[in-house]
């Protein structure tokens, strides 16, 4: 078959192939009826979650040690390699759209003795170039390149999620680690009250102004106090450890930080935006479309197996019996060939089907992260209002439990009461101290939740001034 006549083939059956069905259109839409608001309320669209990290969080210690989990973080440096990796197989990929050109330069010697007769010797020297070119039938290597394409945009969503994640997660280590500080701090203040409280019973006792029991008890609510100075030391180093490690760092070192205390947070309108933002605002949920749409590409490539596919070899070079004569010796050889499955007892039918099952399965799995994250957006919002609340009430009983321990003091002093109501309100006081010092964290941890569940802390500090989510994703 002539050249001319290969070609013109060609063009018929790709035009066949742009006219037949892909295999995909049946396959259902994700169904994503989300409702317009969270928790039955109208929110601005706006979302804290359009906020960077370093605008969000603001704190100079906790910003310096999110920026070196970004940098050195192992789990982010694997998410990092693994985006180079399907970014460079996703550009192989790409080239099965092109022709393949190969070649080859060899030199034989063939031997031959027919029945003893006499020895002959055919040598042939050659150097030879072959293109190699499938036609795109059925659009089998089109969808090839998507699944690549939606491979490579997923681990980049995963990248990006790491990152919100570990944001998270050193915030929620840094606002335990403050709690803690401000926890021990109460401990040890109340150390120094409940010394001075100790040495006054025990000159009393040996005065003999009191009995031995109020001693005792005052002994007693000393070593108590006491005793919980090395567990909060403990879960003090643990949690820098745990920091060290979020940091890529070796654990054992101290993170210089301020003395300052967490205050209650100021009272602000939080706006969460609408729940349809999550889409684009969300990494892990942007990886799990991307997922889907890999699934559908597989249908696409399993359907189109299931057809004939066109190629076209060409080659050319020269090859001769003589190295003098081999540039005179010019050699093409052009074919054509279409093949395809007759009779595999259902074969690849039966893979296209597995592949629609599998769609199905990454189709209800991205419905089910939307409907999670949905969740965890109302969880993060109603945990911030219990936390509040629960700060404010925590402030009031401090201050009633402030009160109560100096009129007690001031009672017992004055001989009207006795000193087991002044140890009562002393450990009322302090629990009401370690109390509120916990709901002020509660809070801080519920807007760190609460950030991240909107998809915010996936951005960078080279992100500024940068390109939107969707943007970024297509940047090749």
């Amino acid at each position: 078959m002539k050249t001319h006549k290969i070609i013109y083939l060609l063009l018929i059956l790709s035009g066949i192939s742009l006219c037949s069905c892909s295999g995909v259109r049946n396959l259902q839409a994700p169904e994503l009826d989300m409702p317009s608001s969270f928790m039955q309320r109208s929110f601005d669209s706006l979302s804290i979650a359009d906020m960077t990290w370093w605008d969000y969080y603001g704190d100079e210690v906790l910003c310096g040690l999110i920026t070196k989990a970004l940098e050195n973080n192992k789990d982010i440096l694997m998410a990092a390699s693994k985006v180079e990796e399907m970014r460079k197989l996703y550009g192989a990929a790409k080239t099965d759209l092109l022709p393949q050109i190969s070649g080859n330069i060899y030199a034989n010697n063939e031997t031959n003795d027919y029945s003893g007769r006499h020895t002959s010797y055919d040598p042939e020297l050659g150097v030879k170039a072959t293109i190699n070119w499938e036609a795109d039938l059925w659009k089998r290597l089109s969808w090839s390149k998507k699944k690549g394409e939606t491979q490579y945009l997923a681990s980049l969503e995963d990248e990006r999620a790491m990152q919100m994640i570990i944001v998270s997660e050193v915030a929620q280590a840094y606002f335990q680690l403050l709690a803690l500080d401000s926890e021990l701090d109460i401990v040890k203040r109340t150390l120094v009250t409940r010394s001075e409280g100790l040495h006054q019973a025990k000159l009393r006792f040996e005065g003999g102004l009191t009995s031995e029991i109020v001693y005792r008890q005052a002994e007693v609510e000393y070593t108590s106090t006491a005793s919980l100075v090395p567990a909060l030391e403990k879960s003090i180093q643990l949690t820098e450890n745990a920091i060290m490690l979020l940091t890529g760092n070796f654990a054992g070192q101290h993170i210089p930080r301020s003395k300052a205390i967490l205050s209650e947070v100021v009272d602000y309108n939080l706006r969460v935006g609408v729940p349809s933002s999550l889409l684009t605002r969300r990494p892990d949920l942007r990886a799990a479309e991307m997922r889907l749409r890999g699934a559908m590409a597989d249908v696409g490539m399993a359907y189109a197996d299931r057809f004939p596919r066109f190629t076209i070899t060409i080659t050319g070079g020269v090859e001769n019996n003589k190295l003098a004569d081999l540039i005179k010796s010019p050699f093409s050889y052009v074919a054509g060939a279409l093949t395809g499955p007759i009779f595999d007892f259902g074969k690849r039918k039966k893979k296209y089907e597995a592949s629609v099952s599998a769609y199905e399965q990454a189709r209800l799995e991205y419905e089910k992260e939307v409907l999670t994250a949905f969740k965890e957006v109302n969880d993060a919002t109603v945990s911030y209002q219990s936390a509040r609340e629960t700060a404010r009430l925590k402030t009031e009983l401090l201050q009633a439990a402030q009160k109560y321990e100096e009129l007690s003091r001031i009672q017992y002093l004055g001989g009207t009461s006795l000193y087991i109501d002044v140890l009562d309100a002393q450990r009322r006081y302090f629990d009401a101290q370690i109390a509120l010092s916990n709901a002020v964290r509660d809070e801080y941890l519920s807007l760190v939740r609460l950030y991240k569940s909107l998809g915010g802390g996936w951005q960078r500090n080279q992100d500024k001034g940068g390109s939107s989510p969707v943007d970024a994703s297509t940047e090749l």
